[in-house]
């Protein structure tokens, strides 16, 4: 058992029978009444994200697991595909599990958590950026803007990301995993 005090980004707890991670947490002390600490949840296995006050020093029962660096194979219909990269073993969890299905490339290295009681895959953690190829973007119109301009270009996973108006068929570009943003243009 734990208590809202040990409330961190990536917790695993059981709630409302089911298991949820800890996405965002904010512990708040108002003036006048007792603390408590605003949590948003996402479901390890429905993928629904609902948020949730717990009042402070609630008991919490929190979820042991193992975190496991796996490398991401190929994806097939909601099913993708990852190998363990130390004993090989082959997983495939659903789409929904997922944080950022739509930017992760093959053979990329995520680190996926496991419940240790059931051996079941709980969540996959991305890295927190992740650098791909624009396949098409839209020529950028210069003339017409005030600021911050952009246009939406397609990655070479198919996910369709807002770039700044620069940005052409063929450059590299880091993309945040989080948000699915753009942060820089990468040069080779």
């Amino acid at each position: 058992m734990a208590s809202t005090s040990d409330i961190r980004n990536g917790l695993c707890i059981k709630f409302n029978h089911d298991i949820y991670k800890i996405i965002e947490f904010l512990h708040v002390k108002p003036g006048k009444g007792p603390a408590f600490v605003r949590t948003k949840l996402k479901s390890l296995t429905t993928g629904k994200v609902l948020d949730n006050t717990f009042s402070a020093g609630h008991k919490i029962e929190d979820v042991r697991v193992e975190t496991h660096t796996y490398q991401f194979l190929y994806a097939e219909g909601d099913e993708f595909h990852f190998m363990n990269a130390e004993t090989f073993e082959q997983i495939s969890l659903n789409k929904n599990i997922l944080d950022a299905p739509g930017l992760l490339k093959e053979g990329t290295n995520v680190m996926v958590q496991v419940n240790t009681e059931t051996d079941l895959p709980l969540s996959v953690d991305m890295p927190a950026s992740i650098i791909l190829e624009v396949t098409y973007a839209e020529p950028g119109v210069k003339g017409n803007t005030a600021t911050n301009a952009t246009k939406s270009a397609t990655v070479e996973t198919g996910a369709t990301v807002n770039v700044p108006l620069f940005i052409n068929e063929g450059d590299k570009i880091k993309v945040d995993t989080a948000s699915g943003s753009y942060m820089e243009r990468v040069k080779e």
